[in-house]
């Protein structure tokens, strides 16, 4: 399993985007973001990430990550960023209410999802993104863990949908150590040097499922695979992640 340390105390530069760093135009939004989020990430948190080996190099990618605080847009992007790729989100309707949210979020090819709408949008919007060779990114849970110890919980059957429709593997991408940052009740844990840990599972191959993909039986089979994965690689983080760090 491949390892990357950055940040405080880490054991590898940040690598820096490259040949491998797929592009759709310049983008200056995203250049944006990236220049202004990136640096002050590296610095402030201890960043382990690991089976990014799992991320293509190129081509699509739908990736489902697991959610346990309103941190781990930028923890999880930034594994991808290591990855050399661009992530684009479904992210949800509300934060494009505001002029400066709407222009970066838009800028930066994100994918605004209005939950509990039953609008098919957003999943042909990411589909038609993974056919152009993009990295999807998607909460299956559809908000922050309600779990008191921050597991996942059930998922939404989104990521099926969109895996079925594109005929493309689902990539787990498990955070840990992001849910003592900031908290969905508002809570914020900014010490320096955290660690923050990010795990990358093996591709999981769906396409058994692709003659299925308008029953709702095939998408919670396959919804129901990708959360038991997530917990998996959930509880693998957590069962190794500092104990020193685990209750602060």
């Amino acid at each position: 399993m491949g390892r990357i340390g950055l940040g405080s105390g880490g054991t590898q530069a940040f690598p820096p985007s490259g040949p491998g760093m797929k592009e759709r135009g310049v983008e200056p939004w995203y250049r944006f973001a990236e220049s202004t989020l990136k640096p002050p990430l590296k610095l402030w948190f201890n960043w382990r990430f690991e089976g990014l080996e799992n991320i293509p190099s190129e081509g699509p990618a739908l990736v489902a990550c697991n959610h346990t605080s309103y941190f781990d847009p930028l923890a999880h992007a930034l594994a991808i960023v290591t990855a050399h790729r661009r992530p684009r989100f479904l992210a949800k309707q509300e934060l494009y209410e505001k002029w400066f949210m709407r222009n970066l979020l838009t800028g930066a090819g994100q994918i605004p999802v209005a939950r509990g709408t039953g609008s098919r949008a957003p999943v042909e919007a990411a589909v038609k993104a993974l056919g152009e060779g993009e990295v999807v990114m998607i909460y299956p849970e559809g908000t922050v863990t309600g779990n008191p110890d921050h597991t996942p919980m059930q998922g939404k059957t989104g990521v099926a949908r969109i895996a079925l429709q594109a005929d493309v593997p689902v990539i787990p991408l498990a955070v840990w150590g992001s849910h003592r940052v900031f908290q969905k009740g508002g809570q914020r844990g900014l010490t320096f040097g955290r660690p923050i840990w990010v795990k990358a599972g093996a591709p999981m191959d769906f396409s058994d499922y692709v003659d299925r993909r308008d029953d709702p039986d095939a998408h919670r089979a396959v919804i129901d695979q990708v959360m038991a994965e997530l917990s998996r690689l959930v509880a693998d983080l957590r069962a190794r992640y500092p104990k020193r760090w685990s209750s602060d």
